[in-house]
C-alpha cells in the first residue's frame, strides 16, 4: 500500500475526527459523514482488507508483511481521528445535547438534509429501481427511529451485542450507532464509561464492535460491488428516514427510568414550533450552517480533484 504525504494524513485524520464526532450524537451516523467527505467506499474496502490472512501474518509476528497486506496508510489516520473525537468530545457533546438540544439538532438536521442531495451524485444511473430503493431505505429508517427505547441488562454478553449492532449502524449512513445504543438503553451508560474510563465495559463494547465491523463490512463491500447504485440508493433512503429522529422540536409523551435511575424520553413526536421567536430564528440559522458545511465540503473536494 503506497504511503501518503503528511498533509494527506492530516486530512484523513480530520475526516476521521468528524466521523467520530458524528457518531457520538444519537441520530447522526459517521457513515453519513464519510459519504459527505467522499471516503465511504474507500473506507469499506480498506476495512475489508483486515482479513484472516492479515491476522495470520500478525500472529506469526510477520509485522512488515501483515502491514503491507492492509490499507493502513488510509485506515490509521482515520481511526486515530475517530478515537480522538470519541474520547475528547463525548462529555462536551453530552453537555451540549442537554443544554442546547434544539441548536445541536438543527445543525445536524441541515447537515443531513444537505448530504441527501450531495450523495445523490454517487448513483451512476437513476432508474425506477433506484427510486424504489430510496423509498425502502427511507421507510425502514423512519419506522426504526420511531421505536421506543427499552431498559436492558448490563451483562457482558449484552454489552458485546450493543457494540456489534452499534458499529454496524455506524457504517450505514443515516442509522446512528449512538441511536442504536439509545434504543438498547445503553447510550448514557456508554458515555459514562467513556468519561470514567471504565475499562471492563469499554473492552466488551470494543470487542463487539470489532467483530461487527470485520463481518458486516464484507457484506457491504459485496453489495457495493454487485449492486452499487441500488446500495447507494438505499443508503440515501436511510439518511432521509433519519431526519425523523433529528428534527429539533419534539414533544415527550412517555418516559422510562433507565438502569442509572435517569428519566429518559421513551415516546416522542415531532412538533412545529408554536411561534417564531429568537430561538426558532437561531435554530434556522444553525440549519443553514449545517447545510452550508456540506456544500463547502463538496466544493472543497471538487476543487481538490
Amino acid at each position: 500500500m503506497a504511503l501518503q504525504s503528511l498533509p494527506n494524513y492530516l486530512i484523513l485524520a480530520i475526516k476521521g475526527f468528524l466521523m467520530g464526532a458524528a457518531n457520538v450524537v444519537p441520530g447522526v451516523s459517521g457513515g453519513t459523514i464519510a459519504l459527505i467527505l467522499g471516503i465511504y467506499e474507500e473506507l469499506i474496502h480498506a476495512i475489508r482488507s483486515l482479513n484472516l490472512h492479515f491476522l495470520k501474518l500478525f500472529a506469526l509476528l510477520r509485522i512488515r508483511e501483515a502491514a503491507s497486506s492492509i490499507a493502513w496508510p488510509f485506515l490509521l489516520p482515520v481511526v486515530v481521528g475517530v478515537l480522538a473525537a470519541t474520547l475528547s468530545l463525548a462529555e462536551l457533546l453530552s453537555w451540549l445535547l442537554l443544554t442546547y438540544p434544539i441548536m445541536v439538532w438543527s445543525f445536524f438536521f441541515g447537515l443531513v438534509l444537505s448530504s441527501v442531495f450531495s450523495v445523490g451524485r454517487f448513483v451512476k444511473a437513476w432508474r425506477l429501481s433506484a427510486f424504489m430503493a430510496i423509498g425502502l431505505g427511507g421507510v425502514g429508517a423512519y419506522f426504526l427511529f420511531g421505536m421506543i427505547p427499552v431498559a436492558t441488562p448490563e451483562a457482558s454478553w449484552f454489552l458485546f451485542l450493543c457494540g456489534f449492532l452499534a458499529i454496524c449502524a455506524m457504517i450505514l449512513p443515516g442509522i446512528s450507532g449512538a441511536y442504536i445504543l439509545v434504543l438498547l438503553g445503553k447510550y448514557h451508560f456508554t458515555l459514562e464509561a467513556l468519561n470514567n474510563r471504565d475499562i471492563g465495559t469499554l473492552f466488551m463494547l470494543t470487542v463487539g464492535a470489532v467483530v461487527g465491523l470485520l463481518s458486516f463490512v464484507r457484506v457491504l463491500s459485496w453489495l457495493l460491488k454487485r449492486y452499487h447504485d441500488l446500495t447507494m440508493a438505499v443508503l440515501i433512503g436511510l439518511m432521509l428516514g433519519s431526519l425523523r429522529r433529528i428534527w429539533p422540536w419534539k414533544e415527550t409523551l412517555t418516559t422510562f427510568i433507565d438502569s442509572n435511575g435517569r428519566i429518559v424520553p421513551a415516546l416522542q413526536i415531532n412538533v412545529v414550533p408554536p411561534q417564531v421567536n429568537a430561538e426558532v430564528i437561531l435554530a434556522f440559522l444553525f440549519m443553514c450552517l449545517g447545510f452550508l458545511v456540506v456544500i463547502g465540503l463538496n466544493y472543497w473536494e471538487f476543487k481538490k480533484n
